[in-house]
Parts: C-alpha cells; sequence; structure tokens
C-alpha cells in the first residue's frame, strides 16, 4: 500500500506552518477541510488553479503538516490537522481560519 510521509507533531516548525498558511490557495484548501467532511479526495476541491499546481499546494500543506493525506484507492483523502496544530502551536489554526 502507498503511504505518504508526515512530519510528527513534535517536530512541526512554525516557520513551515505559517508559510505554508501565506498563501490563499493553501488558506482555501484549509477553510474547505475545517468547514467540510473530515476526509476530502483532492478532486473534492474548486481551485482556480491547474492539476499539477494543486498537487503542489497539497504537498505543500502535507510537509508542513497541516494536512495529513492517505491513498484510498487511486484517491487521495486530505484531513486537516487541527488537534496537531492545536497541540504544537495552541490557538494558531483558529486564529487563521478567522482572519479568512
Amino acid at each position: 500500500m502507498r503511504t505518504l510521509e508526515h512530519p510528527r507533531t513534535e517536530d512541526l516548525q512554525l516557520d513551515a506552518v505559517l508559510s505554508a498558511l501565506a498563501d490563499p490557495i493553501r488558506r482555501t484548501i484549509v477553510r474547505q477541510l475545517a468547514d467540510g467532511h473530515a476526509d476530502q479526495a483532492c478532486i473534492a476541491f474548486a481551485l482556480p488553479v491547474g492539476k499539477s499546481t494543486s498537487t503542489h499546494h497539497f504537498r505543500v500543506l502535507r510537509e508542513a503538516g497541516v494536512i495529513e493525506q492517505r491513498y484510498q484507492g487511486t484517491a487521495i483523502l486530505n484531513t486537516l490537522r487541527a488537534a496537531d496544530l492545536e497541540a504544537r502551536f495552541p490557538g494558531l489554526l483558529t486564529a487563521v481560519l478567522a482572519a479568512t
């Protein structure tokens, strides 16, 4: 089974998380995950960018530790790592979501 690498909660870096959240497209993804179902496939996001750019945005979020991605068949499901972000940086995600 294919897996994707994710940083552990204790390895999340503030600079990487803030950099990932600085982009409006990535904040749109985070907002949709926060407001929607726990797991959403990449195709569920109506982003104003091409597929390769969309893939890039999801990868940046995953590598920063903002989202978790897992394969389900041929789809990649995305989950917001809200609890991990709250544990590592209390109030950060709430503040970002309130500001968007």
